[in-house]
């Protein structure tokens, strides 16, 4: 369902009003006007479009998904596109969101229901006072819920990482099949989230470098506290894929170092395995030998084949080969 808002000098006095309605909303110069607009047809943004003078080029990119992060400054409004993000099931989803911004009206174009514009609305209300700043108020705090939401994807990936790393290192039994295709899946999932999330940080710069000429001083302040968040969500994503790629890198030398272990014992044993052979080998010669067809060298053979093995087994065992 599409929503709608209008405040007059910083108070909410209409919503959920038709869209119909904009040209009454809009032409009022002492209104500020939000309309949100979810999974729009072709036709949804006309008649917006009419009234606030956007720019064809930006209508088209709203209605077109997989658009870049990006601010685009067109006569008479702004054109940004940012990416919200969710963690479920272990994969990071996206939802684009295509954001209008004129001197009296704030359009937001989502492109799945699945962004919890409710909690945009909370925090609108959540300072009634902040209002008169009108729609630099708006537009800080769909930002800034935006930019938490990126946190609430770290934070878990964060735990996963570490959870990772005690495990590679408590000695226990270790699937590295299982862990690489983990570790894998974690590697993708930053790399998309650093391609889609982090250019946030230079939206928000470039609002703060527009400065008094569509943000307030009173809220210059706010907007730097989500720059300031954007780039903590940079360097946190950075350090989480040196991370998984020095996670990566001890499961192949751990599994290298297995490898090391398991031929080591496998050449042990083959010396050992050689002592008798070596014996057994030479007493089977078509040739006479001392002992040959009595007791005696039955028993000195057996002898030397046991006493062989065990000196090469404790010599192998004392070197941690066996």
């Amino acid at each position: 369902m599409d929503r709608t808002r209008l405040y007059r000098d910083g108070v909410l006095v209409k919503e959920n009003f038709p869209i119909d309605d904009v040209s009454e909303c809009v032409g009022d110069p002492g209104a500020v006007v939000w309309f949100d607009l979810c999974e729009p047809a072709d036709g949804d943004l006309a008649k917006i479009s009419e009234e606030l003078g956007l720019h064809e080029l930006a209508v088209e990119d709203a209605l077109h998904d997989r658009q870049r992060p990006k601010v685009d400054a067109y006569d008479g409004h702004l054109f940004i596109t940012v990416y919200a993000a969710e963690l479920v099931n272990g994969e990071i989803e996206f939802v684009e969101l295509s954001l209008f911004v004129t001197g009296n009206a704030l359009v937001t174009v989502r492109s799945s229901a699945d962004f919890d514009i409710d909690e945009v609305l909370r925090r609108w209300d959540a300072d009634p006072e902040m209002a008169r700043y009108g729609v630099a108020y708006l537009l800080h705090g769909l930002l800034d819920h935006v930019v938490d939401g990126y946190f609430e994807v770290l934070q878990p990936l964060d735990a996963q990482l570490e959870a990772l790393e005690d495990e590679l290192f408590d000695g226990g039994a270790v699937d590295l099949r299982s862990r690489h295709r983990e570790t894998f899946t974690l590697r993708k999932n930053l790399l998309r989230f650093r391609r889609l999330a982090l250019p946030v940080r230079e939206i928000v710069g470039g609002l703060i470098r527009r400065g008094a000429e569509m943000i307030d001083p009173a809220l210059m302040p706010y907007y730097q506290d989500v720059y300031d968040h954007t780039l903590r969500a940079a360097e946190w994503t950075d350090s989480l894929r040196e991370l998984v790629g020095n996670i990566r890198e001890a499961h192949q030398n751990q599994q290298g170092f297995k490898l090391n272990e398991i031929m080591k014992k496998v050449t042990s044993w083959a010396a050992i395995i050689a002592v008798p052979t070596l014996i057994t080998g030479f007493y089977g010669q078509n040739v006479p030998y001392p002992g040959s067809g009595e007791p005696l060298g039955f028993w000195s053979s057996t002898i030397l084949i046991i006493l062989g093995g065990l000196l090469l087994y404790r010599a192998f065992k004392k070197r941690d080969w066996l």
